[in-house]
């Protein structure tokens, strides 16, 4: 099969769509499927062969976030040559509602189109605002997934339709072949994620570490992630702050070797989360996760079974759950042998077999049925039921 699939994030700025889609691709690669990404990106960039530049990126705010999204004629001219030149038996957009590749390629492309949403914002004016300029596009969607069950809320509550819910996936043995790596081990916690983005929740942690400290000063805390690493601790006092240790930007080698060695990955994030796939990661590698109780979060952690959750924002609660689990080493085996359980659902080899079946459908009924009553067929192919 011929798959054209469409990233509407940079390429070269790391991010789970961006991760989730690289994934995909080598998945369908590894399995013989012909596969091009489009996304946006530096025309200097080094890039995967599978990977076509749209040419750069714009730095867009959303959803607490900073989104770079690439837009205009220049990126519509390479969307229509890179749909020609593909001639794709299917079109995979991922965000076709941002204002960014998806919908560029929502308005030229012909033949099957699917469409992944990633966003959970319950509380969208934008996107309501935008509904009578995204429904001519959306209309020529053949399927929809969701990675997540607020994924779908959100989609359907702001544009109508459904959507099948398939997770994000993760090469689970790579992250749990990893070797630890000493110097990370004994006494640490883990955090992975942008600095500077005040909803990936390093603040909350930050603010939890000196009661966490003051019981046990032997604990270190591992930061990996870009941003302002002097600004993330002026908080913090300062004979603390040699108890936080910030690794930068690490490989994916590297962020693997780290969720093995900590002793509980730390998942502070106050909103903003439609899946949690670091959470995915984590549990991969065998690390104990300790998580705000986002909803997305503790439907990722099986409502609680394979991690431990505290109130979201509660610096106190964070740092009293870290603690009973530095101080319980059975209870962190009890939660590494039950995120190692759960998350073989989240391998590529169950999520990857279920995209393929939702393209296989829209490429075998393309003409006989309408996006709507295909993506009711899908649901309950899936085993779920319309809300």
């Amino acid at each position: 099969m011929r798959i054209g699939i469409v990233c509407p994030y940079s390429w070269d700025v790391p991010g789970g769509v961006q991760f989730h889609i690289r994934d995909l691709a080598e998945y369908f690669i590894r399995l013989g499927h012909e596969v091009s990404v489009l996304a946006p990106a530096d025309d200097d960039t080094p890039l995967p062969p599978y990977v076509v530049s749209a040419g750069r990126a714009v730095p867009v705010p959303y959803n607490g976030s900073v989104a770079r999204l690439n837009f205009g004629f220049l990126s519509a001219a390479r969307v229509r040559r890179w749909l020609h030149d593909g001639a794709f038996d299917v079109v995979h957009i991922h965000e076709p509602t941002s204002p960014s590749l998806g919908l560029l390629t929502c308005w030229a492309a012909s033949g099957p189109i699917v469409a992944t949403f990633h966003t959970s914002n319950p509380r969208s004016r934008a996107m309501i605002a935008a509904y009578a300029i995204l429904q001519a596009a959306l209309e020529k969607i053949s399927a929809r997934i969701a990675v997540s069950e607020y994924a779908r809320r959100t989609l359907v509550e702001h544009l109508g339709g459904d959507a099948v819910v398939i997770p994000n996936g993760v090469d689970v043995d790579f992250f749990a072949e990893a070797e630890p790596k000493p110097e990370w081990r004994g006494g640490t916690l883990g955090f992975i994620g942008r600095i500077d983005e005040p909803r990936k929740g390093l603040p909350v942690l930050m603010r939890a570490l000196p009661k966490i400290l003051a019981a046990r000063p032997e604990t270190r805390l591992l930061v990996a992630g870009r941003g302002d690493e002097e600004a993330a601790v002026e908080d913090l006092p300062a004979e603390l702050r040699s108890r936080v240790e910030f690794l930068g930007m690490v490989s994916d080698q590297d962020k693997a070797r780290l969720l093995r060695s900590v002793d509980v990955y730390v998942a502070p994030n106050t909103g903003g989360e439609s899946f949690g796939i670091i959470l995915v990661e984590a549990m991969s590698a065998g690390a104990p996760v300790l998580a705000s109780d986002l909803d997305a979060f503790v439907q990722v952690l099986d409502q609680g079974k394979a991690g431990e959750v505290f109130a979201n924002e509660d610096a106190d609660a964070l740092a009293d759950a870290a603690l009973r689990l530095l101080g319980d080493p059975e209870r962190r085996a009890e939660l590494r042998e039950a995120g190692s359980t759960h998350v073989r659902r989240f391998d590529w080899s169950t999520v990857g077999a279920d995209i393929l079946s939702v393209y296989e459908t829209v490429t075998a009924g393309a003409a006989a049925v309408g996006a709507d009553e295909r993506t009711t067929g899908l649901r309950a192919r899936f085993g779920l039921a319309r809300d």
